[in-house]
């Protein structure tokens, strides 16, 4: 019997192999724990992380309100739009959705839809 975290492994590399990303259209991976959503953006040519943006850091925790926390839905998209500005900020409008072997529903589904509202194409 597998453990749910083996089943999640197991589809993040299947996608892997079929996902990169370069400096043109960085891989937008996406984890989510129980209390959090972590979001980068990675050129997987040169091993680097172009930008971030989690629940953790004090700029996000500040912009979190009207209801929305670390681990609920309106955090993730909070977080969504805060990474697709930084991304435009260094002039990057396209990368690759790498949704971390997660299924594409609730926190996983709202970063991507917020970051797509805020000017990301993929």
């Amino acid at each position: 019997m597998e453990t749910k975290k083996d089943r999640r492994e197991r589809i993040r590399l299947r996608l892997r192999k079929k996902l990169a990303g370069d400096a043109a259209r960085p891989r937008l991976a996406v984890f989510r724990s129980v209390a959090h959503i972590y979001v980068q953006a990675i050129d997987d040519a040169s091993g680097t992380t172009v930008a971030s943006a989690s629940t953790t850091e004090a700029a996000v925790k500040d912009q979190l309100s009207d209801g929305a926390s670390a681990g609920n839905v309106k955090g993730a998209a909070a977080v969504g739009r805060i990474l697709a500005e930084r991304l435009k900020e260094k002039g990057i409008t396209r990368v690759v959705f790498d949704r971390g072997g997660f299924l594409y529903h609730g926190r996983v589904r709202a970063v991507a839809e917020a970051a797509r509202e805020a000017g990301l194409e993929f």
